[in-house]
């Protein structure tokens, strides 16, 4: 079967022509008979779950790999008979940029000019422009290995940028960067569509899709869906609602909800609950539980976020096969986390700076902030992992300086960069997690086993997790982390990268182990999923600049009494506010 995509600017010479286009790694049709065009002067998202062949396609377009079948054609040149051309006229930046971390940043870029056969004495006024265009004109002689996040990706656009390609392919550039660098990284992009680059961006951020020209939907080889966002969001009117303030607890009615036929998909936000509906659906399920829950149900403008899951056929359902295997927590206090005044400096650098909060049995609590801020730092001291310079931790009421052994046993941790060993193998990480945790004999296998049925692990046993999709590392990074049932769960990022539906399966048993008692505390760059959580604390230079529910976080960034601001706005809000206030009074110099 052969996806066809058009465009409506036919007239226009594609930048991209892709005819017939299949791909096969052994018995494995990574992209099946793709036919499309990408055209100069347009941002276009390239957007599917996992393995959908994103990247199978990114590295195409690049001259990377070779079509088992059809053609790939670069501004008239083919990718395989004119190949040396392409590596001329493509820039591509991958999903794991090959920057050398014991390089600085001005080294970096004069390495990629010689590979690219540039003479770098040339170059001056070209890199002058790239280091302002990406603002790491202060960072030259910074290595780029300690480099924040949002940094290393603007970095490694400029390498990409090197040769001034007229084709640009960004292999999800915003994974794991927060949203005021995005707003650096999508002001770049911009720039050079609009001098005529044709740029692809392959993304998990259904917002950043949204934003784009065009979309691309691929799943399972196949275009889905072509054309701009908005052809895909309309066909939701009317199919988007939300339950507002319901009376009972939100995760319960978003379970019911998502267990209900006629819905497709369902998120919590604030204090409410956004669902969607099957298309054809009527409205008489949701409505009754609306009378049941208490809560006004009214139509809300779709989303494209909505429209992929939709034309996915929906997410998971609201049950949680992880929370109703796990018996209800008791914990000898109310308060499950307890940071009084932690601080960690590395030398004269402060990364966490007298943070202090509380956060209670059975609560989500969000740690936000920009790529740097001190989040991941703060998460390690609290679970015993790195030994605060001042202040104190407790878990479970459990002091991490005094009764680290007991403390560690009572938490679970799914680190940043996944905690899992490359050179074991899927059944043995899952085997040495429960022999670390205490699990031995029939208790040993039978959780084991239930790890492996519930995070499906069952076709991957013997593959090393270096070789994993992500969504499954992801999963197998969880299933190690919460082996033992703990009542208090550390997640740090944990669905960076992942797609949307995978979101929903990790949110859904999030929300379910809450509802037994398990108290989470998160962080995440995906702004969406700290409307899950009961409470945020937002993270600035080291410092909590700011503690509420993210409704009334999106309150305070309201200005002009226009309509409540996105989470992603009041955290831009929050962050500027901080910047205004340092420069109208910075400190005084202490003499």
């Amino acid at each position: 079967m052969s996806a066809t995509v058009p465009h409506p600017e036919t007239a226009r010479v594609a930048a991209v022509e892709i005819a017939g286009l299949t791909k096969r790694f052994g018995h494995t049709e990574a992209l099946r008979s793709l036919t499309t065009n990408i055209y100069p002067g347009r941002l276009t998202g390239l957007v599917g779950p996992d393995g959908a062949g994103k990247t199978t396609l990114m590295r195409l377009m690049a001259g990377l790999l070779t079509p088992s079948s059809g053609t790939v054609r670069v501004l008239g040149f083919d990718t395989v008979r004119n190949a040396e051309r392409i590596s001329e006229l493509a820039g591509y930046m991958p999903q794991r940029f090959g920057l050398y971390e014991d390089l600085s940043v001005m080294e970096n870029l004069d390495l990629y000019a010689q590979l690219r056969g540039l003479e770098s004495d040339a170059l001056k006024e070209h890199f002058d422009r790239l280091l302002t265009f990406t603002r790491l004109g202060p960072f030259t002689a910074r290595l780029a290995g300690r480099l924040s996040g949002g940094m290393k990706q603007k970095l490694g656009l400029a390498c990409a940028l090197i040769s001034s390609p007229r084709l640009l392919l960004l292999d999800e550039p915003g994974v794991g960067v927060d949203p005021v660098s995005r707003q650096d990284l999508w002001r770049m992009v911009h720039a050079q569509t609009a001098e005529g680059v044709a740029v692809v961006w392959a993304t998990a951020y259904l917002d950043e899709a949204e934003r784009c020209d065009t979309v691309i939907l691929l799943n399972e080889g196949q275009a889905e869906f072509a054309g701009p966002p908005g052809e895909l969001t309309a066909t939701l009117t009317q199919r988007s609602l939300s339950l507002s303030h319901p009376k009972q607890d939100r995760r319960v009615v978003l379970s019911r909800a998502l267990n209900l036929a006629s819905i497709c998909d369902g998120v919590i936000q604030g204090s409410s609950v956004r669902v969607v509906l099957r298309q054809g659906a009527g409205r008489d399920e949701i409505d009754g539980l609306a009378n049941e829950v208490g809560a006004e149900i009214v139509p809300v403008a779709p989303r494209f976020e909505d429209g992929f899951i939709d034309l996915l056929g929906g997410g998971p359902g609201g049950t949680s096969a992880l929370a109703e295997s796990m018996a209800p927590v008791t914990l000898r206090s109310d308060l499950a986390v307890e940071c009084r005044e932690l601080t960690r400096r590395f030398g004269d650098f402060v990364a966490a700076d007298h943070v202090s909060f509380q956060v209670e049995k059975g609560e989500i609590f969000g740690l936000l902030g920009p790529n740097g801020a001190g989040k991941s730092t703060t998460f390690k001291m609290l679970c015993g992992l790195l030994k605060p310079t001042a202040g104190e931790a407790l878990v479970a009421g459990l002091n991490l300086r005094t009764a680290t052994s007991d403390a560690k046993s009572q938490l679970g941790y799914m680190a940043q960069k996944f905690s899992l060993y490359g050179l074991l193998s899927v059944q043995q990480n899952l085997e040495f997690s429960a022999g670390v945790y205490g699990l031995t004999g029939a208790a040993k296998r039978t959780r084991i086993a239930e790890m492996i049925e519930i995070f499906h692990l069952q076709g991957y046993l013997k593959t090393s997790p270096e070789d994993l999709p992500l969504g499954y590392k992801q999963r197998l990074a969880l299933a190690c982390a919460v082996m033992h049932q703990p009542p208090v769960l550390f997640l740090d990022e944990p669905t960076s990268g992942v797609d949307p539906i995978t979101r929903r399966e990790f949110w859904t048993h999030i929300n379910g182990m809450v509802r037994k008692g398990v108290t989470v505390l998160v962080t995440t760059h995906f702004m969406d999923e700290a409307e899950y959580c009961d409470r945020v604390a937002l993270m600035y230079q080291a410092k909590m600049i700011a503690l509420d529910a993210p409704d009334a976080l999106k309150g305070k960034a309201a200005t002009g009494g226009r309509e409540q601001p996105s989470m992603e706005e009041a955290f831009i809000h929050l962050i500027e506010s901080v910047d205004a206030a340092y420069a109208a009074a910075p400190p005084r110099a202490v003499a």
